[in-house]
């Protein structure tokens, strides 16, 4: 008999405990809902937007599944990055946010509203190359073109970082964007050569 009593009183208190556990997390999403309640629904309408370009501020106005890339190309007119892969892999689309170089295929424009964007329109002009861009006319580091800008975009925030980087540092940098034409050992050398002559990279 008490035997059986001990083991009713043994699951009364398992019960006990696991009811004890579910009320705790209920009460824990309970809150947590509330928390969210503040918080402005966002989509799947246009929403406003004011981004930070090459130092200037641009206000646009899209749905909140637009990508970063989306908004430089077709609403700001900047193509310089390309859009190819879209999904990562490629490097075409680089672009710098705060300094670092990132995929803009893979950024929500709504992401980056308070970061300073920097695309390859931002870093030189014909007549004013930076010496990254001049060093990748002078070695001969384009074929196509189509991927040029991704590489300076990650060797530029590269070279901010480091203005002597070794070559293993350079093709470190690189390894996130795909020449498909196989220009590296030209990319490389233009890039050691800015490396050599210790030039500022703006």
């Amino acid at each position: 008999m008490e035997e059986e009593i001990s083991r009713r009183n043994f699951l009364r208190g398992v019960g006990a405990s696991a009811v004890a556990g579910a009320l705790a997390k209920a009460a824990a999403a309970a809150q947590s809902v509330e928390s969210l309640d503040d918080q402005k629904p966002v989509g799947p309408e246009p929403e406003k937007l004011v981004l930070r370009v090459n130092g200037s501020k641009y206000e646009v106005e899209v749905e909140p599944r637009v990508t970063l890339l989306d908004v430089l190309r077709n609403r700001l007119q900047l193509t310089g990055a390309k859009e190819v892969c879209d999904r990562a892999t490629c490097g075409a689309c680089t672009v710098l946010l705060n300094g670092q170089p990132v995929y803009s295929c893979m950024k929500l424009a709504m992401e980056v509203q308070t970061q300073e964007i920097t695309t390859i329109e931002g870093l030189g002009t014909p007549n004013n190359l930076t010496p990254i861009q001049r060093a990748f006319v002078e070695c001969d580091a384009m074929m196509c073109g189509y991927c040029t800008p991704g590489f300076v975009m990650s060797l530029t925030a590269l070279f901010s970082a480091k203005s002597n980087p070794t070559v293993e540092e350079i093709k470190k940098a690189c390894s996130g964007n795909l020449c498909r034409c196989g220009t590296y050992p030209h990319i490389f050398k233009a890039a050691q050569r800015v490396a050599e002559s210790g030039q500022s990279t703006t």
